[in-house]
């Protein structure tokens, strides 16, 4: 058992309030991970649920850029001293204040940017939020809104997330249509015993099978 004055680490650096907004932007630059001559960067799709189920019902958090031209999800660069799920959750806290759950990877993508021409490895993971925060690291210096789908489609400014949202809204619509079947399979099989249920379950594989 932890004494009163045991610490526990957190999974990204605490730092006074006062000194958040520089350090976020600086710290770990000199840990920044290069793979093949490109920068690799770690970001996550927020997103949360409302009372309507499906597309519809999906709402997912973008933030605008620093300089306030474009919106996009949060991310950033993959530091040499954390794994790829701390990068992931120690971004979306950075710049959009919220945590959650990081969910399977999206998928990889490599991109150039515009400004610099210099060549990026981007990964996009899913984050469902289970927290929103009133204070966070660049509050002053970004935006965050929830949006539709359809919504962020229009308003993101980078391609290949606008692939990764596209990629998750598939994934969490057969999650649902399986979710859905699941529990129309325990509805029709509520109150029959186990012998019913198998007998069933051998006559839909015959017929199947003819």
């Amino acid at each position: 058992m932890r004494g009163p004055h045991s610490s526990i680490k957190a999974p990204f650096p605490l730092y006074p309030a006062r000194h958040c907004l520089f350090i976020a932007g600086v710290a770990g630059r000199h840990l920044q991970r290069y793979k093949k001559g490109r920068r690799q960067v770690v970001g996550c799709i927020p997103y949360r649920y409302t009372k309507v189920k499906g597309e519809d019902g999906l709402q997912v958090l973008v933030i605008s850029s620093q300089k306030g031209k474009g919106m996009l999800f949060p991310k950033g660069g993959w530091e040499s001293d954390e794994t790829i799920t701390q990068a992931a959750l120690r971004e979306t806290y950075e710049e959009a204040g919220v945590k959650g759950v990081v969910e399977r990877q999206l998928g990889e993508w490599t991109f150039q940017s515009r400004t610099h021409g210099t060549d990026y490895e981007g990964y996009m993971f899913p984050l469902q939020v289970t927290e929103v925060l009133n204070l966070w690291p660049e509050k002053t210096n970004r935006r965050r809104l929830w949006m539709s789908v359809t919504e962020a489609r229009e308003c993101c400014q980078h391609w290949w997330m606008k692939e990764a949202l596209d990629v998750l809204v598939d994934r969490l619509g057969g999650q649902q249509q399986l979710d859905e079947e699941e529990v129309e399979s325990c509805s029709l099989n509520y109150g029959k015993s186990d012998e019913e249920q198998e007998l069933g379950n051998f006559v839909f594989i015959l017929v199947s099978l003819s």
